[in-house]
């Protein structure tokens, strides 16, 4: 049986190590349980000093130590867009993809983060947990505020000072693909001039006919 406990513990952390978002199973206070690979790059290095240990305080989130009462405690702490979403899911509520910007201060620089919280709450032989998974989309928002367009063409400059197609650009940014179709305004202008070209060719035609006539 024990050997059984242990073989599900090893399948679960290597499904967990596979997802590619920042994922950990926290407690109602926010401290961590279990954390993924993925998650371990952002955490404090030392795993016996992530485990029961809350959030803010291993991620390096730079309001964690604004009081002594740590993570969780401070002023800025009620507008913690991850510490609601576990809230909201101990309450039975789970969140999804809720946009945040986490500001976490280490290696002596501060970084911005901006990411996706989702918060899922299940239960495990009768303690109440949260399924955290932290989707960074910092790229994306960089890209969003700093992207040169062309007013004319609609083209954008790379980062090689290339002007590029908007599709070429998110493919090779972010792996988007693209499909091609007409928005509202452009299909009725299209409309217009399929329907002017085609007056156009009844009344040559129209023309050609009182000529033979």
């Amino acid at each position: 049986m024990q050997a059984q406990s242990g073989a599900n513990a090893a399948f679960l952390q290597a499904v967990l190590d596979a997802m590619p978002s920042f994922v950990m199973v926290v407690d109602d206070d926010v401290r961590v349980i279990a954390y993924n690979a993925a998650a371990a790059t952002i955490l404090t290095p030392e795993h016996q000093d992530v485990l029961r240990h809350r959030g803010g305080e291993v991620m390096h989130c730079l309001h964690a130590t604004d009081v002594p009462a740590g993570c969780g405690r401070g002023p800025h702490c009620p507008n913690c867009v991850i510490r609601n979403s576990v809230n909201d899911a101990v309450a039975g509520k789970a969140s999804v993809r809720r946009r945040a910007h986490l500001e976490l201060h280490y290696a002596g620089q501060l970084h911005d983060l901006y990411a996706l919280i989702s918060a899922t709450p299940f239960s495990y032989e009768g303690t109440q947990l949260v399924l955290l998974v932290i989707e960074d989309i910092t790229q994306m928002m960089e890209l969003q505020s700093l992207v040169p367009i062309c007013m004319r063409c609609g083209k954008i400059r790379d980062d090689g000072e290339y002007w590029v197609r908007v599709e070429a650009f998110f493919k090779n940014h972010l792996d988007l693909d693209f499909s091609h179709s007409y928005c509202p305004d452009c299909l009725k202008k299209e409309l217009e001039q399929v329907e002017a070209w085609a007056s156009g060719r009844r009344g040559e035609a129209g023309a050609g006919r009182a000529e033979g006539e």
